[in-house]
């Protein structure tokens, strides 16, 4: 019994790495062939490398009309450690989710202004002096590239480590499967900068994320734009900031 158990469960595993092979092998979601930068098209060969920056000054803050927001560039070591507190981050606590595709600042946003405002980070960019911009990336995003970077060989080791006999001779192992992927989209849900209304004296923190900016980059600034205030009894919006912050850019090689 116990031998043809192991038969039906090797089966299920080699069936399962070639229906991996099928969908997922030499394939890139197709989220990852959009364009990552609006700019020439010749330039993004060199968009979106594993680029280790350092940005100067690291950190800002600007004050407009009783709104303060700080903006800190989260190197490798700083995401690190930011997603090292299990206080916050509990049991998902670890894991950096971005990869170094990736361009990640901390943004904190104190209102005082005796307004509420609305915020939109889609409205927010990312410039070089390259003549490129960039959007913030979200959570599909960035499991996308996940997707793109895992081997099947890690997916069919977890099943074969973790399997237990179940009906048909075969218990899935759920949890360590979709485990790292889930740890990964949760991390990046939580610690994004959403957006929306942010009433007087709220304090709100977050990060927000562009694909790496070009490997020739010497200048970004970092846009946040079209923040909306003093809304009128209806709800329209009659003023918004802008927060330009700008950086120095070069390489940590």
């Amino acid at each position: 019994m116990g031998h043809h158990r192991t038969e039906r469960l090797v089966g299920a595993v080699l069936v399962l790495g070639v229906t991996c092979c099928g969908v997922g092998c030499n394939r890139k979601s197709s989220l990852l062939l959009e364009r990552q930068a609006l700019g020439p098209m010749i330039e993004e060969g060199e968009i979106a490398k594993t680029e280790p920056w350092v940005l100067d000054p690291p950190m800002q803050t600007k004050t407009q009309q009783g709104v303060e927001i700080s903006v800190t560039y989260a190197s490798r070591a700083y995401l690190r450690d930011f997603f090292s507190n299990r206080q916050v981050f509990g049991s998902y606590a670890g894991m950096n989710p971005f990869f170094e595709e990736q361009i990640v600042f901390y943004l904190k946003l104190s209102n005082h202004s005796g307004k509420k405002l609305r915020i939109d980070p889609a409205r927010f960019v990312l410039l070089d002096d390259k003549g490129n911009q960039y959007q913030p990336i979200g959570a599909d995003y960035g499991n996308a590239l996940a997707e793109a970077k895992a081997p099947v060989a890690t997916l069919t080791r977890g099943v074969l480590e973790e399997a237990r006999p179940g009906y048909f001779g075969l218990g899935l192992p759920v949890g360590k499967i979709i485990g790292r992927p889930q740890q990964r989209f949760a991390l990046m849900k939580m610690s994004g900068f959403q957006g929306g209304f942010l009433y007087d004296g709220v304090v709100y923190d977050g990060l927000l994320t562009f694909w790496s900016p070009h490997r020739e980059a010497q200048q970004v600034k970092l846009l946040l734009g079209d923040i909306k205030t003093d809304f009128s009894p209806d709800d329209f919006p009659k003023a918004s900031l802008d927060f330009p912050f700008e950086f120095a850019a070069k390489h940590n090689n």
